[in-house]
């Protein structure tokens, strides 16, 4: 895409990736594809904020001089610096030497570890402005979203927010770059919220803490460095990563996330047999093979739903091998206090609903359902699956 004016000399001058399949060489994003916003403001002072992965260098050049001649460049304003932020700086520092990189304290100190770079730099503070003519720039610290060097950068002629991490989302560009020209506006925000829980939710209290720090402002347009430029609502994204940080304390709406994994069908059959009480009921329900579909799309329902339901057999004494990888990423991003079941099948002995309980003890799930069956489906083990369905259900529903 070429470069777009958003307001009165500032420019969109970002780039898409369509061919890692891979964010942050963890999180599934080939069929999605991923933008890397960047932006240029032209002003007394020229400013880019915030650089592209490396793989996109020889693009990310090439929207830059379409605008102005790189050499013109007076600072670069470096928001956070993971290296899909940062990636072409090296070669940026090689080519133009004498321009000023702004940032924290720690964004500085990371800056030499990363790549060597240690002058022209300008550390910044807290509510501190860089006057560039026209246009004033302020910084404000937020650290751990998501990394503790970073901050965001608000533009106060044109109340311009460019918070880097905060509100994005996965999901190239796909021919615009702003809400209300968007068709898919709503695949933005599904992939804005799994991009939260993959990437942020761990940080969920510091997202809370920014959200009130910015307040204040009069925002009239977020620009991230991943997704949409929200311009028409700009609250709307606000509210979302509210709302979702605020889940970080538990509780969701009252639907279930069930998940299982089978070795030859016995616990898949069991499933579809609770599937079955819990549709009766009429509750929300998501469903998902942990040994088939990737976390990254199982950890966003887990966070914005209260009921879960954990289904697997014991393997080799143990948690399936699959169940227990799913559930030590909802450790990791602290998926806490939610209304949890257990159902599986054992051969000769149980051990998996003890590690189920182990592993989720430190994140207060309260497994008061439990089922456990012996072998294969005999008998009236279907019909009872079914009825533990629907008491579950009318559990999660009745808090």
């Amino acid at each position: 895409m070429p470069a777009v004016e958003m307001k009165p000399d500032i420019y969109w001058v970002g780039v898409n990736d369509r061919t890692t399949d891979l964010f942050e060489g963890l999180w599934p994003v080939a069929d999605t594809g991923v933008s890397y916003n960047t932006y240029l403001i032209n002003d007394e002072k020229k400013v880019i904020i915030d650089l592209v992965k490396a793989i996109k260098t020889d693009a990310f050049f090439d929207q830059i001089h379409a605008v102005m001649p790189l050499s013109e460049i007076d600072y670069v304003i470096i928001n956070h610096m993971e290296p899909d932020h940062t990636g072409v700086l090296k070669t940026l520092h090689k080519i133009a030497p004498d321009i000023t990189l702004v940032g924290t304290e720690k964004m500085k100190q990371m800056l030499a570890h990363y790549y060597g770079i240690t002058d022209p730099v300008r550390v910044v503070r807290d509510g501190e402005t860089l006057t560039l003519g026209r246009k004033t720039l302020q910084f404000f610290e937020a650290p751990f979203i998501h990394w503790p060097e970073t901050m965001v950068t608000w533009e106060q002629t044109q109340k311009v927010l460019f918070p880097c991490d905060a509100f994005g989302s996965y999901g190239a560009l796909r021919g615009t770059i702003f809400d209300d020209e968007c068709l898919e506006p709503e695949f933005y925000i599904r992939e804005a919220l799994r991009y939260y829980v993959n990437i942020v939710a761990r940080f969920s209290q510091p997202v809370l803490k920014a959200i009130e720090k910015l307040s204040g402002l009069d925002i009239q347009m977020i620009a991230p460095s991943h997704g949409l430029i929200w311009r028409k609502d700009p609250a709307r994204i606000i509210d979302y990563y509210r709302n979702w940080a605020e889940l970080a304390q538990g509780g969701g709406d009252k639907g279930i996330t069930l998940l299982y994994g089978s070795m030859y069908g016995n616990t898949e059959a069991v499933m579809d047999a609770i599937a079955q009480g819990l549709a009766c009921s009429g509750i929300t329900i998501e469903i998902f093979d942990v040994a088939r579909i990737h976390t990254s799309y199982i950890l966003p329902a887990l966070w914005i739903h209260k009921g879960v339901m954990v289904g697997a057999p014991t393997y080799e004494g143990r948690l399936f091998p699959p169940m227990a990888q799913a559930l030590d990423m909802a450790v990791l991003k602290k998926i806490q206090n939610k209304k949890a079941a257990y159902f599986g099948s054992y051969g000769w002995s149980g051990g998996a609903l003890r590690q189920v309980k182990s592993m989720m003890e430190p994140m207060q799930w309260d497994f008061r359902n439990i089922f456990e069956f012996q072998g294969g489906i005999e008998g009236d083990v279907l019909k009872k699956a079914e009825a533990f369905g629907r008491e579950f259900s009318s559990d999660v529903q009745s808090e």
